[in-house]
């Protein structure tokens, strides 16, 4: 089979399997077994190798930490902590808790480093919160969706981590080129909550005392350390980001248990919800690093870089196109095969064009990201519409600016690569 036909085998069997409904960690089973048939090669023993070898990968065990310590800062009161200092903070001005749910998010993103999880903590916490200030639920919860966005762009990231292992780069430079853009998602997300709040007369807060806002913030010192303790040893060299999982964990486990609000005996009921969604994500992983293994012996990234070679003089077309696909496939498809599968394919050709990869793996992550809270696929936004109590029409119609400004914050990145660069040689 030529190889052409297997770049069209290989998506049409992908999205055809997607389109029909079956589960995507089988999907990607599937997919690599029709690709083994297709070349001639099918055997049971080299599906089963790729997916024990894709797993045995020591990165990948920041992923099962990270989300037990996000887990364990859900029930250990941190999220309630940290939104009662930011309120302090920010909740007396016009629309002032919208102004705490993205810079909510963002020092979440410190912590969580997953879009669901900081829509499901913040949400169940702020949207009951803005509709009974007169907020508009919807609009409540489609800020809270976009805002979410922040958490795998801002270390520590489990996209970034999964693009780390697929991309054979650097995780720890991965982790510091998100700062800057997940902070100017930030800015322009409260840009344009401020004409929303305006147009909506939304009310101003009581404007905390002085010691309030003390016992605010001594009451969320211990959640507010955690990012500054991850990017601080990764960026020193102190710990890897794998040992970074572990510490967050173990930091994650002494503080909620100091604040009195995570009790000894709900402890074996974090860590089996934890080790179902770590089961969950693994799984598809797995399954993703399998389809990776055997496309690349099909030759399947040969043949997209060689149709896109001609792209690879004119590098704002070539990012153009790819930024064009990568929406499209955010679309459709979740994010941690989106990027196991092709970002080993898209690295290579942005290589060819002398593309920074650790930037470009920003702008891939950015991509699916927004990928999470566009339909039909986009995981937020289920999360969204549950725990706001809208239908996902009404939660998308109140999505659409907060949408575009995100994309537009995208297509900024692309045009200013230094935004991205020029941070991270200061840092890293």
């Amino acid at each position: 089979m030529a190889g052409f036909e297997l770049v069209l085998l290989f998506l049409g069997s992908l999205f055809g399997l997607l389109f029909i409904g079956v589960p995507i960690g089988f999907s990607l089973l599937l997919v690599a077994a029709i690709l083994l048939v297709a070349m001639g090669n099918f055997d049971t023993r080299f599906i089963s190798q790729a997916i024990i070898f894709g797993a045995n990968t020591f990165t990948l065990l920041a992923i099962p930490f990270f989300i037990l310590a996000g887990n364990i800062m859900a029930h250990g009161g941190i999220s309630k902590r940290l939104v009662a200092f930011v309120n302090a903070l920010v909740g007396h001005v016009r629309g002032g808790l919208g102004y705490v749910a993205i810079l909510s998010s963002v020092i979440f993103a410190g912590l969580s480093g997953s879009a669901v999880a900081d829509a499901a903590a913040l949400g169940a916490l702020l949207i009951p919160m803005m509709v009974a200030a007169g907020y508009d639920r919807a609009i409540a919860t489609a800020l809270i969706v976009a805002a979410a966005t922040i958490a795998p762009i801002i270390p520590p990231s489990i996209p970034m981590i999964l693009y780390g292992v697929a991309a054979e780069v650097s995780i720890g430079r991965l982790f510091m080129a998100g700062i800057v853009p997940g902070l100017i998602m930030a800015i322009a997300l409260m840009t344009c909550w401020y004409f929303i709040a305006k147009k909506h007369n939304y009310a101003a807060g009581k404007k905390a005392t002085s010691q309030e806002f003390w016992h605010t913030f001594k009451g969320s010192i211990g959640a507010l350390f955690m990012p500054v303790i991850i990017i601080g040893g990764i960026r020193f060299g102190v710990f890897t980001p794998t040992e970074a999982g572990a510490i967050a964990t173990v930091y994650a486990l002494i503080v909620s248990v100091a604040y009195r609000e995570l009790a000894i005996k709900e402890i074996p009921k974090v860590l089996l919800e934890a080790s179902k969604i770590t089961g969950q994500v693994l799984l598809v992983a797995a399954a993703a690093l399998s389809v990776a293994w055997v496309i690349t012996i099909a030759g399947i990234p040969r043949e997209i870089v060689a149709m896109l070679s001609g792209l690879a003089e004119n590098r704002m077309a070539l990012m153009l196109t790819i930024n064009a696909f990568l929406l499209m496939l955010g679309m459709v498809m979740d994010i941690t095969p989106a990027i196991l599968i092709f970002a080993p394919i898209l690295a290579s050709v942005v290589k060819s064009a002398q593309i920074d990869a650790i930037y470009f793996g920003l702008i891939m992550v950015l991509n699916l990201v927004i990928g999470l809270i566009t339909p039909p696929v986009g995981t937020v936004l289920y999360v969204g519409c549950a725990v706001g109590g809208v239908t996902f029409g009404q939660l998308i119609s109140k999505l659409t600016p907060f949408l575009l400004v995100l994309i537009g914050v995208l297509l900024l990145l692309v045009m200013f690569p230094s935004l991205v660069l020029v941070p991270l040689s200061w840092w890293f």
